[in-house]
């Protein structure tokens, strides 16, 4: 059964795309710029703001807010499909280039927005690709840590509150970089992600579910327990 994935307007969504079989999605830096490109083109067509990005070489993780519910998904498709027909035809492939559907998690802005942000951009640290986060050309650390140009992000409020102007939102939010993630904390992000729950709180949870109308977390396992004759009924 294909993963659940739950959508709603103005809440933001973790989401990652794989490579079939975790073989690399991109082989040139022209890979990456027109995949870069090309998702710049289409979140402004159908309605995303995307707030945070990596490119790896196999996977792609982006967190994106949507002005619709169906605006992630019609933005995932035409990029795979745009993205598939270039990549193939460039590298003389044929055949499918991603590990099935893409996998999405809401996340709840107050609490886990920044903390998922920094997830992400930590990615190639965690990878052993770089030593900082800034040594990795193709994410949004660079636009938040050092306001460089880059047409793909669209920063969040929670990050435009971390100062009254560029400077000090620059040295507030690079200071949330001196170390990792704890343990705990990458647990429940990894595990929100592969199954599609929401990332945040009880009440969150059922905000969306009121929201949306489904549910923001798996059934019980098992049969309820049988009362005893004993029991008031």
């Amino acid at each position: 059964m294909a993963q659940r994935r739950i959508f709603a307007e103005g809440v933001p969504a973790h989401l990652i795309v794989r490579g079939n079989d975790r073989r690399d999605v991109f082989v040139t830096d022209g890979d990456r710029i027109y995949f870069h490109r090309s998702l710049t083109e289409l979140a402004v067509l159908h309605g995303v703001a995307v707030h945070a990005y990596v490119l790896m070489s196999n996977h792609v993780h982006l967190l994106a807010t949507a002005l619709r519910p169906t605006s992630i998904p019609r933005t995932m498709q035409a990029l795979g499909r745009r993205y598939v027909r270039y990549f193939n035809d460039l590298h003389g492939r044929t055949g499918t280039l991603w590990e099935g559907r893409y996998k999405s998690a809401p996340v709840e802005s107050d609490r886990y927005f920044l903390t998922c942000q920094r997830y992400i951009e930590l990615n190639p640290v965690r990878a052993g690709m770089v030593a900082g986060p800034g040594e990795h050309a193709w994410s949004s650390f660079r636009r938040h840590a050092w306001e460089r140009p880059d047409d793909l992000v669209s920063p969040h409020s929670l990050y435009l509150e971390m100062g009254a102007d560029p400077a000090s939102r620059r040295e507030a939010y690079s200071g949330l970089f001196s170390e990792d993630l704890d343990e705990v904390t990458l647990y429940r992000i990894r595990q929100s992600i592969q199954r599609g729950w929401p990332l945040g709180s009880d009440e969150f949870c059922k905000r969306l579910e009121k929201q949306t109308g489904m549910r923001t977390g798996p059934l019980p396992v098992g049969r309820p327990a049988r009362k005893l004759d004993s029991e008031p009924t």
